[in-house]
């Protein structure tokens, strides 16, 4: 098992694991094969010019970490604390998945997020501004006030994704898959009356 001195003086890692490390220190230019980083704490981390691939961040503690001109090739975080990330800097087509982790506040600003995985994450009041989101699967995510902003949400599957609203003349949702009861929302937004449905009795059916 690798220590926190082991990570801070090398460069190439493969096939190692982290486990319990507590990080206070940047990382610039490491470069990781196949990794595993499990219960790692390290809030407002800074991991610049970084690469992972094949690796998996298990129940770690990374909120308001910042990953400037890293990549990310076949990367998943598991049961991960991710809150206030700006994901925007990291670097062009990441190949990411999500399960069950806290990404509240996130920001993704032109991310190509195509085929990602985010599976019953919370992931309240985060911004998707001009993302590639197709095929994306937010099952089981709460999406309570996220933001979706001139993102293409073709073939995205949100069937089961709690709180989700996409305002339709400002993103590109061909064959977008949700909810009855996201369908309801964004057609009452459009000024549209839906039988049996009104605003008062969607939010009560939400709540």
């Amino acid at each position: 098992m690798s220590t926190i001195e082991h990570l801070l003086e090398e460069s190439i890692f493969d096939e190692e694991t982290f486990e319990r490390l507590q990080l206070t220190s940047p990382l610039f230019e490491k470069e990781f094969t196949g990794c595993s980083f499990r219960g790692l704490k390290a809030d407002a981390s800074i991991w610049k010019g970084g690469r992972f691939e094949d690796c998996t961040f298990e129940n770690c503690e990374l909120t308001r970490a910042q990953f400037p001109h890293t990549r990310f090739t076949g990367v998943s975080f598991r049961g991960c604390k991710l809150m206030g990330i700006d994901w925007s800097s990291i670097a062009p087509n990441p190949t990411l998945s999500f399960d069950t982790c806290d990404l509240r506040y996130a920001s993704f600003v032109k991310v190509n997020l195509r085929k990602t995985a985010f599976r019953g994450c919370k992931a309240c009041e985060a911004n998707f501004i001009e993302c590639a989101l197709i095929e994306s699967d937010f099952s089981d995510t709460d999406l309570s006030g996220a933001n979706f902003d001139a993102s293409d949400l073709s073939k995205a599957n949100l069937t089961t994704a709690v709180g989700a609203f996409l305002p339709v003349g400002k993103n590109r949702v061909k064959d977008t898959r949700v909810s009855v009861e996201t369908a309801v929302l964004m057609a009452l937004a459009q000024g549209m009356k839906v039988a049996g449905y009104d605003a008062a009795s969607t939010r009560s059916r939400k709540g």
